[in-house]
C-alpha cells in the first residue's frame, strides 16, 4: 500500500549512518538489510537534512530513469542536501548546461572512443609507456600515483585538447574538488577557481593553438551559421574543468579498484592474462562488483512520486544507492560472487537515463586496455601490504585508496 502524506512525514529514520563505509574492499552490510527490508528508507544526510535511500535494483533504476528526478535541482538553494554543496552550483549543471546549449552531441563524440582523439591503439601505447618506467624501476610501486593517476589524466587531456603537463597539474588538487562536509568551509572552492581560471586561458587562447573538444567548442561558438550567444568563455571554461574533474577522478579511482578486486581473485587473473579478449565482459562485471562510486547519486523529486511503498514528495531528496542496486539478488544471480563471464549484466554503474554517463563508452575501453597492459607486464601481480592496512580516504565522494603499492 503507498504511504499517505502524513505516513510519509512520519516515517522513522532507518537504524544506518551516513555515509555508508569508506572501505572500499567490502560491500557495507547496511546494503542488504535495507534492500531486504526498507529498500526506500528514511535517512539523515551529513547535513542533517532528511533524505530517501534507494537500495533495491528496481527502486534506483526507477529513480534514474523517471526525469521527474533531477540532477541539476540538487544545486538549487534551500534544498535538502547530501552534503555541503562546496563546489559551485555549474559543476552540478554541467549536463544540465551541455544539454540546453545543444553540445550534448559534441561531448558524445568527444568522447567516442571510435570516433574521438583516444583510440584504444592510443590508450594501450601510453599504458604501456607509463609501465616500461615502472618496470624498470623494479616493484615495490605505488599503482596509484605511477599508473592510474597519469594513465587517467592522459585520456582525459587528449579528448579535451589540454597538454598532458596541465593534465598532471590539474591532477595534482583534483581531490580538494571532490571533499564532503556538512558546512561549508573556507576556501572550499579555491581549488575550483584555480582550475577554471586555468582552463579559461585555453578557451581564449588562439584558435591554432587549441585542440580536442576545447577546439571544437570554440568552433561553435564562433560559428556565424549557429546562434552561439548562448555559448560563453565562461560556460565552456566551466564545461571543460567540469568534464575533466569527474572524467578523470572516475576513471582513474575505477581503474585502482579494479586492480584490486583482480588480484583478490587470481584465477580470474590468470584466465585474463591467457584470455586477454574476455576482458571487456571482465570490465563490465568489475563495473558491477567494485565500489568506486562511494555515496549516493541525488536526485531532488520535482513531482510526488511512488517509490516502492513510499509516496515521494515534491522537493524531496532521494539518493540512489548504486551498490545495493548492483547487489541485488533479485536482478544479479550469486551478487557477491565475481563473475568475469556474467551475462546479461545491467548494472547501474553508469547510471541510466537522461543522466547516463556520456563517457561510458570510453571509460570501458580505458579500464579493459590498461587491465589488458598490467596484466602481460606485471607477472604476479599483488599487494605489497595485506589488504586490511590499505587506508581508505575520509570525507571524499568516491572510495579511495590513499595508495596502491603492488609486487610482481
Amino acid at each position: 500500500m503507498a504511504s499517505t502524506p502524513t505516513e510519509t512525514s512520519l516515517s522513522s529514520y532507518a537504524d544506518v549512518e551516513w555515509p555508508l563505509s569508506r572501505r572500499g574492499d567490502v560491500v557495507p552490510a547496511e546494503c542488504a538489510r535495507l534492500r531486504e527490508k526498507n529498500p526506500v528508507a528514511r535517512i539523515r544526510t551529513l547535513t542533517g537534512d532528511d533524505a530517501w535511500l534507494v537500495t533495491s535494483y528496481a527502486t534506483a533504476r526507477q529513480v534514474l530513469e523517471d526525469e521527474r528526478f533531477s540532477l541539476r535541482d540538487t544545486a538549487a538553494p534551500d534544498v535538502p542536501r547530501q552534503y555541503a554543496l562546496t563546489i559551485p552550483p555549474e559543476v552540478v549543471n554541467t549536463m544540465g548546461n551541455v544539454n540546453s546549449a545543444g553540445l550534448h552531441q559534441e561531448v558524445l563524440r568527444a568522447f567516442g572512443p571510435r570516433s574521438g582523439p583516444a583510440s584504444a591503439q592510443w590508450m594501450s601505447a601510453r599504458a604501456h609507456e607509463l609501465l616500461d618506467t615502472i618496470v624498470e624501476e623494479g616493484p615495490p610501486v605505488d599503482l596509484r600515483q605511477r599508473f592510474a593517476e597519469p594513465y587517467s589524466a592522459a585520456l582525459v587531456c587528449k579528448v579535451l585538447g589540454l597538454p598532458y603537463e596541465d593534465g598532471l597539474r590539474l591532477m595534482s588538487g583534483l581531490d580538494l574538488g571532490f571533499v564532503t562536509s556538512p558546512v561549508v568551509y573556507d576556501g572550499c572552492t579555491a581549488n575550483w577557481d584555480k582550475d577554471y581560471a586555468f582552463v579559461l586561458r585555453h578557451v581564449r587562447a588562439d584558435r591554432d593553438a587549441q585542440q580536442g573538444l576545447i577546439r571544437r567548442l570554440c568552433e561553435l561558438r564562433d560559428d556565424p551559421e549557429r546562434d552561439g550567444g548562448d555559448l560563453t568563455d565562461e560556460m565552456l571554461a566551466a564545461t571543460v574543468t567540469s568534464l575533466f574533474g569527474a572524467g578523470a577522478m572516475s576513471t582513474y579511482v575505477f581503474l585502482l579498484h579494479a586492480v584490486l578486486t583482480l588480484i583478490r581473485h587470481p584465477s580470474a587473473m590468470d584466465h585474463l592474462r591467457q584470455r586477454p579478449e574476455a576482458m571487456p565482459d571482465a570490465v563490465e562485471e568489475l563495473l558491477r562488483a567494485t565500489l568506486s562510486i562511494g555515496d549516493g547519486l541525488p536526485r531532488i523529486a520535482r513531482a510526488d512520486v511512488q517509490v516502492g511503498d513510499v509516496l515521494v514528495r515534491a522537493g524531496e531528496l532521494v539518493l540512489v544507492c548504486v551498490e545495493g542496486a548492483n547487489f541485488d539478488p533479485e536482478q544479479f544471480p550469486d551478487p557477491e560472487r565475481f563473475d568475469p563471464g556474467r551475462s546479461p549484466n545491467a548494472h547501474l554503474s553508469f547510471g541510466a537515463g537522461r543522466h547516463f554517463c556520456p563517457a561510458s563508452a570510453i571509460s570501458r575501453v580505458h579500464a579493459a586496455e590498461a587491465l589488458t597492459a598490467l596484466l602481460q607486464r606485471l607477472p604476479r601481480l599483488r599487494l605489497a601490504q595485506p589488504l586490511d592496512q590499505l587506508v581508505w580516504r575520509t570525507g571524499n565522494i568516491k572510495r579511495v585508496p590513499e595508495r596502491l603499492p603492488v609486487l610482481w
